[in-house]
């Protein structure tokens, strides 16, 4: 690992600790001397599944996005749970947000979601192995989604629309355009 322009800690100061993420002010040396302060959110890492059922639709969720003041399509995603391996997350996720099940996840990617100011790592997996589950699990209290199945060219639709507006969820509809799918 590269740190080429490397910025050297002085001083931490923890601002706020919650539940989905962590802020901090650093103050750091650069590499030309001089010093400066960086924001900066800490988060445990995420994950985000791409679920093709047998009839070639592709799940997302609709939901509505507080920091945005609007509703977004995405694809099912969700936190990593302290200690939890992301696959697990994975499929708790798919399970949770659409009622669907898996038992065949492939790891596609991971990228940094906003390497500016956050250290979110966010995986993607895939699979076209997925099953209406007999009794769904539901979501989070205080999550509520409609479940979509679309087709990739609708989900293209919904991207010039601006519908769908997210980068995991643009990336998972290009992953599969180069596909072929």
């Amino acid at each position: 690992m590269t740190k080429k322009f490397e910025e050297k800690t002085i001083h931490s100061t923890p601002i706020y600790e919650g539940k989905v993420v962590d802020l901090r002010v650093d103050e750091v040396s650069l590499p030309n001397g001089k010093t400066t302060k960086r924001e900066l959110i800490k988060h445990p890492g995420a994950v985000a599944v791409i679920a093709i059922t047998k009839e070639n639709k592709i799940l997302f969720v609709e939901q509505y996005r507080k920091p945005l003041e609007k509703s977004l399509v995405e694809i099912p995603a969700g936190k990593v749970e302290h200690g939890e391996a992301p696959e697990v997350t994975a499929k708790r996720e798919l399970e949770e947000e659409t009622g669907y099940t898996t038992g065949e996840l492939s790891f596609v990617t991971s990228f940094y979601t906003s390497p500016g100011f956050a250290d979110e790592l966010m995986h993607i997996y895939i699979t076209d192995e997925v099953e209406k589950m007999e009794e769904p699990i539901g979501s989070d209290e205080d999550e509520f989604v409609d479940v979509l199945e679309l087709t990739l060219d609708e989900a293209k639709e919904l991207v010039e629309q601006e519908r769908i507006h997210d980068a995991k969820t643009t990336y998972a509809i290009l992953y599969l355009h180069a596909l072929g799918r």
